[in-house]
């Protein structure tokens, strides 16, 4: 199996610069298959790569589904440019059109590869009574080809690729599948902080090999090199960060405020309390406009804290990659970070050892980097959770 490359380099320090110079200077007879978050980023991609002609796949086909598109491209030998929620329906047939085809991945962030499926004990036992599905060493098997009700089309979907497992005989995990990873030439994966992410968790599951390596400027190249931590200047970029310290974070004292849970079983007077609190820093701390502003939280509880000047400035809790807001300084993320529970158990019950305080502080710095702070330029920051606060500062001290 391929051993992935692993570029880890702090945001803004130039991968997705090293990734387009790396496209263009590469032989024409290499095939590359580049996977990014966005549609934006794959417009930079495909007009910044000149050697090379990138495709997108899409719609417009017999079939009218884009995942078909991609399978056509490969036979082609194409060059892609795809998502991640393309690339994550992977399943047996792309597997075997890649296998021997010669392709590099490059992966433009972490991708979910790991997640607890929507569904509960009960309508899985309603679906193994009914033989829809059978299970066969945790995985589950559709048997119903004939189904086309749409409250378990994504059951019958995941489970036709064959990336559905059962746990504890009461919870779907859905995982990409790892023999992916076998089939390229070389994959280079490149995110920060990868040794706190779903996907370092994932790798040591399935024993897929990795090695680190970062991103360093000489003049105008960009080039791979050894990975050192303490070449990230962290003391210089936390303090562009002025971190609210004040009353407003009386609501976050505790270690759990914020988390999932808390917001679940909080009252309209707290959650109004978070509200008034978020509109006092933004408009009367920051006295900022919408367009200088970013905040966050779950996005089942947006329209709850939205207030008048920032409704529109909301950017989800899990935002990567984007630079679409690379000139907003006013940031309130109103979130405690924590995995989640059945995926924490997952890996814990596999053996693999998780670190939930690296996973925290690598989703919050990407979600920081969105703003100008990538540019090096300062900003304002409302954080109201005492625990995130402390786990900012432990990684600008390395401690993380």
């Amino acid at each position: 199996m391929v051993k992935v490359t692993v570029i880890d380099s702090v945001m803004g320090s130039g991968k997705t610069s090293w990734a387009i110079a790396y496209l263009n200077e590469a032989p024409t007879d290499r095939k590359f298959i580049f996977i990014t978050p966005f549609l934006d980023e794959i417009e930079r991609v495909r007009s910044a790569v000149m050697k090379r002609q990138f495709i997108s796949p899409d719609n417009d086909n017999v079939k009218g589904r884009k995942m078909y598109d991609l399978k056509q491209l490969i036979v082609q030998g194409a060059d892609i440019c795809a998502t991640h929620s393309l690339f994550r329906d992977a399943d047996d047939e792309l597997v075997e059109l890649l296998t021997d085809a010669g392709y590099t991945l490059i992966l433009d962030e972490a991708m979910d590869v790991v997640e607890r499926v929507n569904i509960g004990p009960q309508d899985i036992r309603s679906l193994l009574m009914s033989q829809y599905i059978k299970i066969e060493e945790n995985r589950v098997i559709w048997l119903f080809d004939e189904y086309n009700d749409a409250r378990f089309s994504d059951i019958k979907r995941l489970a036709k690729a064959g990336n559905l497992f059962i746990y504890r005989d009461n919870f779907l995990v859905w995982t990409f599948p790892p023999r992916v990873f076998a089939v390229f030439e070389e994959v280079y994966s490149m995110t920060y902080l990868f040794n706190g992410q779903l996907q370092r968790y994932y790798f040591d599951l399935h024993g897929i090999a990795y090695e680190y390596r970062s991103v360093r400027k000489t003049g105008d190249y960009y080039e791979l090199c050894d990975y050192d931590v303490l070449a990230e200047n962290r003391e210089e970029l936390y303090a562009l960060i002025e971190v609210y310290d004040g009353k407003l974070n009386e609501i976050g004292r505790r270690k759990n405020v914020l988390s999932s849970g808390w917001l679940d079983r909080a009252n309209g007077d707290v959650i109004g309390e978070l509200k008034r609190n978020l509109y006092t820093y933004l408009r009367s701390h920051c006295d900022a406009s919408a367009g200088e502003i970013i905040w966050t939280t779950l996005k089942d509880y947006r329209h709850q804290l939205k207030g008048k000047g920032f409704a529109d400035s909301f950017l989800a809790v899990n935002a990567r990659a984007t630079n679409e807001y690379a000139d907003r300084w006013a940031l309130a993320y109103i979130y405690n970070r924590y995995m989640n529970p059945q995926e924490r158990t997952f890996f814990q019950e596999n053996g693999i050892q998780v670190d939930e305080e690296a996973l925290a502080v690598s989703d919050l710095l990407q979600w920081i980097w969105r703003s100008r702070i990538r540019n090096g330029q300062p900003i304002k920051l409302y954080l109201p959770s005492s625990r995130m606060r402390s786990l900012l500062r432990a990684w600008a001290n390395y401690e993380i």
